[in-house]
């Protein structure tokens, strides 16, 4: 018999609560202990690198996005069109954008963002619609977004200027969880939901451990949070449709350890470095 567990409290849009989770408490260093592993922004990479790798570490874009722009003819070194991300390169020095010289990369940046409904998570849509760059407050830096949120989707979105850090963020080799709140109509158990936790396969696409609750019901109308590792293209909606269920509203309310808490619908908000910091101290571990 499954026993039903208590449905954990997730944070509310508007909730005054931190961006981020508690720190841990301190250890006392140990004189024998081995120097820990810094984070990718303050770790020294010498040598040649590859140069899709240095231009994602310039903010130009992720590493597939640089690909996808050498392929396009859109890279240049010294004037001379580039047609492989293969080539090592010690700097920036020579490399052109679209012709525009590349800046060098800056320190790592994060933001919180509160998408509302109503707009996609794209530089630019070729039907008009609104984009996530037409909500964004003026005077921000260039920032990608990690991960997308569906048009109708809202809640939290994080951007960086980091195409390397975007990228790890959003690989499910990194384990960074995504906790959504759906509302739903239709009818559905917690014993049910439970079984999520062993994934599930929906037309041939395999979903990975989901971890459900039923948060609070209405008739058929009830509230369930979801946490997962995967992200894939609309799975929330595509598991509860699976279900049986009708969604009206998806908020994610939860990336890693930052949340919704505190931002008003369209704000943004730089994380704090030692946040930061610690953040991905513990991605590196």
């Amino acid at each position: 018999m499954t026993t039903r567990r208590p449905p954990r409290s997730a944070p509310r849009p508007g909730a005054d609560r931190s961006a981020a989770a508690a720190p841990r408490g301190r250890r006392a260093a140990r004189a024998d202990a081995p120097p820990r592993k810094l984070p990718a922004d303050t770790e020294r990479e010498d040598g040649p690198q590859r140069i899709a790798k240095l231009l994602a570490r310039a903010g130009v874009g992720s590493r597939r996005d640089v690909e996808r722009m050498i392929e396009e003819g859109r890279i240049a070194l010294n004037g001379e069109v580039v047609t492989q991300p293969a080539p090592l390169l010690a700097s920036l020095e020579g490399l052109t954008v679209d012709g525009n010289p590349v800046a060098k990369p800056v320190s790592t940046r994060l933001y919180r963002f509160h998408k509302p409904a109503g707009c996609l998570t794209a530089a630019r849509d070729p039907k008009g619609r609104k984009t996530i760059y037409d909500v964004l407050p003026k005077g921000l830096p260039r920032l990608m977004p990690v991960g997308r949120l569906d048009y109708n989707t809202e809640g939290l979105l994080l951007l960086t200027n980091d195409g390397a850090f975007k990228r790890q963020l959003e690989l499910p080799a990194s384990g960074v969880e995504r906790t959504y709140r759906a509302r739903a109509f239709g009818d559905i158990s917690q014993a049910q939901l439970e079984e999520l936790v062993m994934g599930i396969e929906i037309d041939g696409i395999r979903y990975g451990k989901i971890d459900a609750n039923l948060e609070r019901r209405t008739g058929r109308n009830q509230w369930i949070e979801m946490t997962l590792t995967e992200g894939k293209n609309r799975e929330v909606r595509r598991v509860l449709e699976h279900l049986g269920l009708q969604v009206s509203r998806l908020i994610r309310t939860r990336y890693g350890e930052f949340t919704l808490a505190g931002l008003d619908m369209g704000a943004v908000e730089v994380v704090p470095r030692d946040e930061l910091f610690k953040f991905r101290r513990q991605l590196a571990k």
